[in-house]
């Protein structure tokens, strides 16, 4: 499971990648730069676009094209002309605030966390997005978040507070609210801070570590079961791809990496792939 680099774009800040189904390539963001990417693997194609704002993702929508998280609120993305078009305002009375990281459910409901773009207040909030309306979770007051993922059933969102280097688990009610938060897992302090995570068809919860030069893999028990070292140390976020979604893609970052820093990582920032036994989960579409 040793990461390779497939694209050395050297991004800022990589994030957001997600597997499309619809036409086999890996859809990833570059959200200091202002930056969404496309890799096909099978043709070694590679594309970008411009965005107008900081982007954190952009999730395939069933009614074609992407729902993209760009600071302001949510957009959608057409790849064919380029254009991001309004769809939805998110917090317009935090101007400070943005969109980091999301997720679609098998419902095909959009969850996504706001953060403070300092990195510094608790103003970060996690919202769902269905029937076309925002609507808040229940879960705030944290500085960076990440995530959310969600289990296989459905069932389960596990978010991300980074700064506070935690793991967190809901239960999803059937009508998309959420029970109380409990603890699922805890970065010990000096491996880094817990980035984006993901969900395999195990039910397992991998996530990249910011300043850890790592992905873990934990149990849905919370019990930490592997770890995949990289040669940089900021892991962003990881998506399973590839026609059997055993190919697992992380994005990385040179975000506040110091030039002594660049000077021994010169892959940071790069996209990076390795390979796993237990496959990821293709990704709904949202219903939008």
């Amino acid at each position: 499971m040793e990461p390779v680099s497939v694209w050395n774009i050297a991004a800022q800040l990589g994030e957001g990648p997600v597997w499309d189904a619809r036409d086999s390539a890996l859809w990833f963001t570059d959200i200091k730069r202002q930056k969404v990417y496309r890799y096909d693997p099978a043709r070694g194609d590679k594309r970008s676009w411009d965005s107008p704002e900081q982007t954190g993702f952009v999730l395939p929508a069933r009614s074609g094209g992407f729902i993209a998280g760009l600071k302001s609120g949510l957009f959608r993305f057409d790849p064919v002309s380029g254009g991001f078009d309004p769809l939805a305002e998110v917090e317009p009375e935090l101007p400070t605030n943005r969109i980091n990281d999301g997720v679609v459910d098998p419902a095909g409901r959009l969850w996504f966390g706001t953060m403070d773009d300092g990195e510094r207040g608790p103003t970060g909030s996690f919202y769902r997005f269905e029937g076309g309306e925002v609507r808040p979770s229940g879960l705030g007051g944290i500085s960076i978040t990440n995530g959310p993922a969600v289990s296989p059933a459905g069932d389960i969102l596990y978010f991300v507070d980074t700064l506070a280097r935690t793991i967190g688990a809901c239960d999803i009610l059937p009508d998309g609210s959420l029970g109380p938060r409990r603890p699922f897992a805890e970065i010990e302090r000096g491996e880094g801070n817990p980035d984006g995570p993901a969900v395999d068809s195990e039910g397992c919860v991998w996530v990249g570590l910011y300043g850890g030069w790592e992905a873990r893999r934990y149990a849905p028990s919370g019990e930490l079961l592997e770890r995949v070292r990289f040669p940089v140390s900021n892991i962003t976020k990881i998506a399973f791809g590839g026609p059997d979604l055993r190919t697992v893609y992380a994005t990385t970052a040179r975000h506040l990496l110091k030039p002594e820093a660049l000077e021994r990582q010169p892959q940071a920032g790069d996209l990076f792939e390795f390979r796993v036994d237990a496959p990821g989960l293709p990704c709904p579409l949202v219903d939008s």
